[in-house]
């Protein structure tokens, strides 16, 4: 197993590798986080998913239709 070390910045979650080890046969990695600091965010994460309602009465539903498509 070789070690790499580099610090980067960890943006959505997300750590980047740098350039210089993308010619390496990276393939199965073991990551161990050292954090200089940890930051709460002060504002909640957005939702990204939402409940939606439809109002059906009324709507005939076709089965053949639906499967015609």
């Amino acid at each position: 197993m070789q070690a790499y070390e580099f610090n980067t910045v960890v943006r959505d979650g997300l750590i980047h590798i740098p350039e210089q080890l993308f010619d390496k046969q990276l393939s199965n990695v073991r990551v161990i986080l050292l954090a200089d600091s940890v930051k709460k965010f002060s504002e909640p994460r957005e939702n990204k998913f939402t409940a939606m309602r439809l109002k059906t009465r009324g709507f005939t539903f076709n089965r053949e239709e639906i499967h015609e498509r």
